[in-house]
């Protein structure tokens, strides 16, 4: 059963149409993601009606997306307002005004909501157990404690980018030396009015815009060499480069500066400040970014309402394999018995000790097994390429970025030379880490070849030692003679872990 759902973001600072589209199979995937720069929170008066010009600018962008909304055929349009037309005195005439002109029910999402919405996001896509969210729109700014992925406390601050820049900067530079150092000042007793903030040493998450903008340029300066920012992980060194750059960039150089938005040219300084300020706050142990926030978050819950066995925190891991291998075709049957097999051996090689492997590195070798040559979905004769740029490249719910790199390296492996050229890549792996990458690359690779016929015919293995080398035996039903003349092909993989000879012997089971 497959649904879509639109959800218009009425920001501070940005209006946002996204369509996620949600199946069993495949997960909840965003098939369209539009914005327009509305700046609403700056229509707001001193007394913090909004103008007719306010009125009238949100008017046109939900006219707008409506009608793109209309074409994808949803089920169900969710506009949800946050801080600008919250914090509105006149949020009554807005709401009343929309739903006359274009049919359309604007829901306010409340401080204690915004703040759920991204650590549910958060909790449900991240491996992250015990953190300090923070999620920095165009006015407000909401954090929450949470441990062992569970709400301890939430706040919502009456500041956003907008709000900061406005009152720090107005009429003034960008990067003015003494509104960088009172916003500075302001930031941190705010931050000193929670004590539970207080030196956590946890991890800082960051969700939004401007948090993505932040580890984009982060990335660009340095050439990281995988896409996406999902489980990206920074230190506050990383912060203060961020950091410098901007202060030192004149607004001109500021458009010019790899992974920044223009549209965030004007307020990526308040933000990294907050960061910055926050990150010091709780003595994190590291500053690190959800792709996913509010709006995931919200479409999320929504769709666990009626589907209460889907988004559970403890199989996020498994769960995105499972959506990731279906995305691609991989037969299930198939991936199962290929896992099953590969563990099999795996232990026996162990046992003789001849591999040694830590927890991590037998996850990682299940979860490769699972999804090995992927890649064939695009084309067979580049399996290998395909899926090794494929999972290194895709955001994949539960992964800090050195494990995706990982179980690229093991889903794709086709032999030693080009393992090393994608290694190179990255240039994270090294020594017995990517001797042992090599070896159980090279057991899923033999593995595969025991049920290349798809059949599952092979149904047990059995590793024993004797006077000549090692025998295999391969305990079968069918007629397995694909599989007899693949695995003698692909044995080498196996002799290079013994060191010795291996024969195989396949036994009617």
């Amino acid at each position: 059963m497959m649904e879509r759902i639109g959800l218009i973001d009425i920001g501070s600072n940005t209006i946002r149409l996204v369509i996620f589209e949600f199946d069993h199979k495949t997960g909840l995937n965003e098939i369209l993601n539009i914005k327009t720069p509305a700046r609403l929170s700056q229509y707001l008066t001193e007394d913090l009606a909004m103008t007719d010009d306010g009125i009238e600018v949100l008017t046109k962008a939900l006219r707008s997306f409506k009608k793109v909304a209309d074409k994808f055929n949803i089920d169900g349009l969710h506009p949800v307002a946050t801080a600008a037309i919250r914090q509105s005195t006149n949020q009554e005439q807005i709401i009343k005004h929309i739903k006359e002109a274009l049919k359309i029910n604007i829901k306010i999402i409340t401080e204690q909501e915004e703040a759920f919405y991204g650590f549910y996001a958060i909790t449900h896509t991240t491996d992250v157990n015990d953190g300090v969210s923070v999620d920095i729109g165009g006015g407000s700014t909401e954090v929450t404690l949470f441990k062992d992925k569970k709400l301890i406390e939430s706040h919502s601050f009456p500041f956003g980018v907008v709000t900061l820049s406005h009152r720090f900067f107005e009429g003034k530079n960008h990067n003015d030396k003494s509104a960088v150092k009172n916003m500075e000042k302001f930031l941190t007793k705010q931050f000193e009015q929670l004590s539970w903030l207080k030196n956590q040493e946890i991890t800082l998450v960051g969700i939004g815009g401007s948090a993505r903008n932040v580890a984009r340029i982060h990335q660009s300066e340095h050439s990281y060499p995988i896409g996406g920012v999902h489980n990206y992980a920074m230190t506050e060194e990383n912060i203060d480069e961020v950091y410098s750059i901007i202060k030192k960039s004149s607004y001109d150089d500021l458009k010019d500066i790899d992974g920044l938005s223009r549209d965030r040219v004007d307020i990526i300084l308040p933000a990294v400040a907050v960061f910055k300020s926050l990150f010091n706050r709780i003595n994190a142990n590291q500053f690190t970014f959800s792709r996913k926030g509010l709006r995931e978050g919200y479409a999320m819950k929504l769709i666990s309402e009626r589907h209460p066995e889907e988004f559970k925190k403890e199989n996020i891991r498994k769960d995105a394999l499972y959506h990731l291998a279906n995305e691609y075709r991989i037969e299930e049957t198939s991936a199962k018995q290929r896992v099953k097999l590969a563990q099999t051996l795996l232990e026996q090689l162990i046992s003789f000790k001849k591999l040694e492997v830590t927890q991590k590195e037998y996850e990682l070798f299940a979860e490769g097994s699972y999804l090995y040559y992927l890649g064939r979905f695009i084309d067979a004769d580049s399996s290998s390429p395909h899926t090794y740029y494929i999972i290194a490249n895709s955001m994949i719910d539960g992964f800090p970025h050195e494990d995706r790199v990982k179980l690229a390296l093991l889903a794709s492996f086709k032999n030693k030379s080009l393992l090393k050229f994608f290694s190179h890549e990255t240039k994270w792996l090294r020594g017995k880490e990517l001797d042992n990458i090599q070896s159980l690359g090279g057991i899923i690779k033999f593995v595969n070849a025991l049920n290349v016929s798809h059949t599952s015919s092979v149904e047990q293995v059995e590793l024993q030692q004797n006077d000549d080398g090692y025998t295999l035996f391969v305990y079968y039903k069918g007629e397995p003679i694909a599989e007899e003349y693949q695995s003698l092909r692909q044995k080498k993989h196996i002799e290079k872990i013994l060191k010795d000879d291996l024969s195989i012997i396949f036994t009617k089971s």
